[in-house]
């Protein structure tokens, strides 16, 4: 399992025997998640003065460290920031590729959080919908919101609009958007086997999204 660039509260990273946690992560039935958000570091773990005067099996065989940088550096910020550095506030824009976490749905919409702007992530998220006629490209009359998405669900997206003062609006309709992290009913991490559904590797179950390019 590759490691991502960027990883969100609670992402997976990987086995607690190919890596130890360092700084943002935790452990979770030997796993390694993150505790914030955050760009993912591996480095390797530096041996104790006990480890490298008496080296061993183990001591021969250090894993590397994985961390959570807690700000971004100044390279990586979008076209969209404000202020200078140690306080800078990324902004999305139109046509920004985000990362946004579910928090509610409607009939007619899905409110989100926008936690990454480009390869930037955000101090504070910002408040964005998806309405029903940006989820897909086809058939928008036919689309049904709780059918695409789901709370919790971690959904790439475009911004289309700056929308009013409380919201920004958001497109899936393109390919490469939509769904690419969700947890099933049965709170397993599930993954994609089509553009319309994850299945659930523990249970079998597949459950429907509006899936960003699977394959």
């Amino acid at each position: 399992m590759a490691l991502p660039s960027i990883a969100l509260p609670g992402q997976l990273l990987g086995p607690s025997n190919k890596y130890l946690p360092g700084p943002g992560t935790h452990i979770y039935e030997s796993q390694i998640y993150a505790s914030i958000a955050g760009p993912v570091i591996s480095s390797p773990s530096k041996p104790s003065k006990t480890t490298a005067s008496a080296p061993t099996k183990s001591s021969s065989k250090l894993l590397p460290l994985l961390s959570i940088q807690r700000t971004p550096s100044t390279s990586a910020l979008s076209p969209g920031t404000l202020g200078g550095s140690g306080n800078d506030i990324i902004l999305p824009e139109v046509e920004s590729v985000v990362l946004a976490r579910v928090l509610r749905l409607g009939p007619r919409f899905a409110s989100i959080e926008i936690l990454v702007v480009g390869e930037s992530v955000c101090r504070e998220g910002f408040q964005g919908l998806i309405r029903r006629e940006d989820i897909r490209a086809t058939e928008k009359d036919k689309v049904k919101v709780e059918e695409c998405f789901r709370v919790g669900d971690l959904v790439r997206g475009m911004v289309i609009s700056l929308g009013d003062q409380s919201n920004y609006y958001i497109s899936t309709a393109q390919n490469e958007y939509g769904v690419i992290i969700a947890t099933s009913e049965a709170g397993n991490n599930m993954y994609p086997i089509s553009w319309k559904e994850f299945r659930d590797p523990k249970t079998g179950a597949t459950e429907t999204r509006k899936v960003a390019k699977p394959f």
